[in-house]
């Protein structure tokens, strides 16, 4: 997809972050937005700034990613309105953090629900209208950790391998069917969102010191950066997109070390991650 003027583009977590980064760099280029969240003045900003970028049309829509039935109900709205759809950025996450041993069921149900089958949702949703448009594109936001574990992010790292291995395979299949839809997996690193301090933790973690851990060590790169990169791995159709030299860094360690990339994350974790409640 050489060019993303007029094209129809729809975004999911566009009310902040990376997803409200994406929304204004592709009005800048002409796209037409769909652009939904829970957050819904978050999302009204968004639909301003993106209005001010340039784009010819803004749609925006509260939507819970992980509610199946509203989310089919909004993708039929979407294609009804503007006519046709040519991407998908399923960027809405969530993040929990916390020990196995530790984590609440309901906190994990809610954590796959948005980061899983929030994905699957908006994939297969939109995936019949991608493919009429005879020129689509589909972009699930994975992660550094869909490509290497953490301790304390069991939860999380399941949610984003599994969008990973789902992305994966349906770009496989697009190409054996001969459909003209492009797929893209994407893993950021380190970005600056709000996304540690909107967290959900098991009762043993500290919720101030994980986000502070996150915030100042970790998140280095800026949202806008990160989603030029985004969009120019749709313009180059990329079946993977690493964000950031963390991400590209970390990624090629446990390549060439295998399993063992395990012991040596854990060793450093043991050092620098916040202490544990008793």
């Amino acid at each position: 997809m050489k060019n993303l003027s007029n094209k129809v583009v729809v975004i999911t977590g566009a009310g902040s972050g990376i997803g409200r980064a994406l929304a204004v760099n592709l009005a800048g280029k002409g796209a037409r937005l769909a652009l939904s969240d829970v957050n819904e003045a978050g999302l009204a900003e968004t639909a301003g700034l993106a209005s001010k970028a340039g784009s010819p049309d803004v749609q925006t829509a509260r939507l819970d990613v992980a509610d199946r039935e509203a989310f089919a109900s909004y993708a039929a709205g979407v294609a009804e309105h503007f006519g046709q759809v040519n991407v998908v950025i399923n960027n809405a996450g969530v993040a929990l953090a916390g020990d196995v041993v530790d984590l609440d069921y309901k906190d994990m149900d809610w954590i796959v629900g948005i980061n899983f089958w929030g994905v699957v949702h908006g994939t297969k949703e939109f995936l019949p209208h991608l493919i009429a448009s005879g020129e689509g594109h589909v972009v699930n936001l994975s992660s550094l950790f869909g490509l290497v574990a953490m301790p304390g992010q069991s939860a999380y790292n399941a949610t984003k391998f599994a969008v990973r291995g789902f992305t994966e395979a349906l770009r496989e299949e697009m190409l054996i069917a001969g459909h003209n839809v492009g797929v893209t997996s994407v893993h950021p690193g380190g970005i600056k969102t709000a996304i540690a301090r909107s967290a959900r933790v098991s009762a043993k973690e500290d919720q101030a010191a994980t986000a502070k851990l996150f915030d100042e060590k970790l998140a280095k790169m800026t949202p806008e950066r990160a989603a030029e990169i985004i969009v120019k791995g749709i313009v180059k159709n990329q079946a993977r997109v690493l964000v950031g030299l963390d991400a590209h860094a970390l990624h090629n360690f446990a390549k060439f070390t295998g399993s063992r990339y395990e012991d040596v994350v854990a060793l450093v974790s043991k050092r620098v991650l916040p202490a544990k409640a008793v």
